[in-house]
């Protein structure tokens, strides 16, 4: 199973993320945003050492209402930024804002040399305490959905008003329930082999 963190607004869970998977020796797979980048330069250089990462755009928006041409440099300037801070090239892992996504907009990621990648489970726990969730929710959400080639979809940062950071404070439990079941941890690279 893959566990997969996007960062598309604050960076208050990444150092925890970063720690945990470190000292549990399981690997994640990051899709920041241009703008996470920019404003994040420090945390996404450390999550580019250690782990492949993939656009996620530059200012994470719904793609599927834009023109072709602002989809393409919405693409083409978060794999700018990506590379420039991180020195990561960025493909060919790519997953939709909002989950957003049409035949158009695949055609045109495609084009620019990418995969995208959805999820199976949504922890939501980018929801925070204030939307109903909890530790307990978000572990519960990820092992009643439990298949083999699960992908989680995690957040990196806090919730905007409340703070929370469910999924980094939850990361631990999630590991030690799925590896109490049997399960081990891959990349995305895994899935669909090392990028060219």
């Amino acid at each position: 199973m893959a566990l997969t963190f996007d960062g598309g607004g604050d960076n208050q869970g990444v150092a925890s993320i970063l720690r945990t998977l470190a000292t549990q020796g399981v690997p994640g797979s990051f899709f920041l945003t241009g703008e996470f980048v920019d404003d994040f330069p420090a945390s996404a250089r450390a999550i580019a050492a250690s782990h492949p990462v993939g656009n996620h755009s530059y200012h994470h928006p719904d793609l599927t209402t834009m023109s072709s041409a602002a989809v393409r440099t919405e693409v083409r300037s978060a794999a700018a930024r990506i590379k420039a801070v991180t020195g990561q090239d960025p493909r060919p892992w790519f997953r939709f804002p909002l989950g957003a996504v049409d035949a158009r907009t695949i055609g045109i990621v495609n084009g620019e040399c990418y995969v995208p990648f959805r999820w199976t489970v949504d922890t939501l726990g980018w929801k925070g305490t204030s939307g109903g969730q909890s530790v307990s929710s978000v572990v519960g959400r990820v092992v009643s959905a439990l298949v083999p080639g699960q992908i989680v979809l995690m957040h990196v940062g806090a919730h905007p008003t409340d703070h929370s950071t469910l999924d980094a404070d939850a990361l631990p439990r999630v590991i030690a329930e799925l590896r109490a079941r049997g399960y081990s941890f891959v990349t995305l690279g895994a899935v669909i082999g090392p990028a060219p």
